[in-house]
């Protein structure tokens, strides 16, 4: 199993984003292996979504909690579709956003395939339909749902290249097909229809105020951390670095690492021992698709705070903020 082997595993495989390269991957996943795959918004950990020992393999790679539930991912709406049970407005968002970076959490099918393991025990199952045309084409070859959480050791910062993945679980996963940065940079928004108004468990690629839309009103946030969230990414602590986090920064202390936003700059800024700017013009949309990395940067400052200057909520900034948040929490 991709988790701990007792001796020296290989390295983890680099593949092309080619035809021989899905090949390979699609092959690998069917087998039960892990693969690494690009999408719109994060890399993801992907295995089959029907297997429960591949899907046990990602939990021990990721050294992740097995009560937190895995996003399955498919090549098309109708696929999704068949896996859930939509009520009206489950049916209007699928509509609208897939393939796109929103994840929907409704009631699992009577004949759904996605194993209990990857629901976490839950009688509900989070459904996405990536944007990623290379992770669509994967998707289709497999010819079944992928589970397919950020490509990271639990709780870290979520990849956005392949670098990102290697530097966390080489040795530990199969493979990585490798479609270069991926656009977006923030995962999937989380919206759960789980009968009454649909609720925003997780803010992300999709916007609560493009929600809205879409559904007519601004759909409830709900998904407070407990004993067993319904959805991915509801732990307290997630998308940390190694370093502590410190938010809204408007005062440097000597030897901080610094994220910035826009033309801000904190006191004491010329003290710091690092900084990144997540987007000097102030736009919400470039500095997601940066976040993670330039938190991986900073980490790699030898920094033991990083102090974030304040990001505006709105648009992505919600969910930019919940990322530093999680990130910011106690571990």
């Amino acid at each position: 199993m991709d988790g701990f082997p007792s001796t020296a595993p290989p390295p983890t495989r680099r593949l092309s984003a080619d035809a021989a390269g899905l090949e390979q991957a699609a092959a690998l996943i069917a087998a039960g292996r892990l693969v690494a795959l690009p999408t719109e918004t994060v890399y993801g950990l992907g295995a089959d979504a029907t297997d429960p020992a591949a899907v046990a393999g990602i939990y021990a790679a990721k050294e992740r909690p097995s009560f937190n539930p895995l996003i399955a991912h498919l090549p098309t709406r109708a696929a999704a579709m068949a896996q859930g049970v939509f009520d009206a407005h489950a049916q209007k968002l699928a509509e609208h956003f897939w393939p796109g970076p929103l994840t929907l959490v409704v009631p699992v099918a009577p004949g759904g395939t996605v194993c209990d393991l990857a629901r976490a025990g839950l009688d509900s199952v989070a459904l996405r339909v990536p944007g990623h045309a290379l992770a669509r084409d994967l998707l289709a070859r497999v010819g079944r749902p992928v589970a397919a959480p950020s490509a990271n050791r639990s709780g870290r910062v979520s990849p956005t290249r392949a670098a990102h993945v290697l530097a966390d679980l080489d040795g530990r996963i199969a493979a990585i097909l490798d479609g270069g940065d991926c656009p977006v940079g923030v995962e999937s928004s989380v919206v759960a229809c789980l009968g009454g108004p649909p609720r925003l468990l997780r803010p992300g690629g999709v916007t609560r105020e493009a929600l809205a839309a879409v559904l007519g009103f601004s759909p409830e946030t709900g998904g407070e951390v407990g004993a067993r969230p319904v959805g991915p990414g509801l732990l307290a602590s997630h998308y940390a670095p190694r370093a502590g986090v410190r938010l809204d920064a408007t005062r440097i202390a000597p030897g901080e690492a610094v994220l910035l936003f826009g033309a801000f700059r904190p006191e004491g800024l010329a003290e710091a021992c690092a900084a990144e700017n997540l987007s000097e013009a102030g736009i919400a949309e470039e500095a997601a698709a940066r976040l993670f990395s330039a938190l991986r940067r900073l980490d790699a400052s030898g920094a033991s705070v990083i102090a974030v200057a304040p990001v505006p909520e709105a648009g992505l900034g919600e969910a930019i903020n919940d990322r530093l948040r999680r990130a910011a929490a106690p571990r």
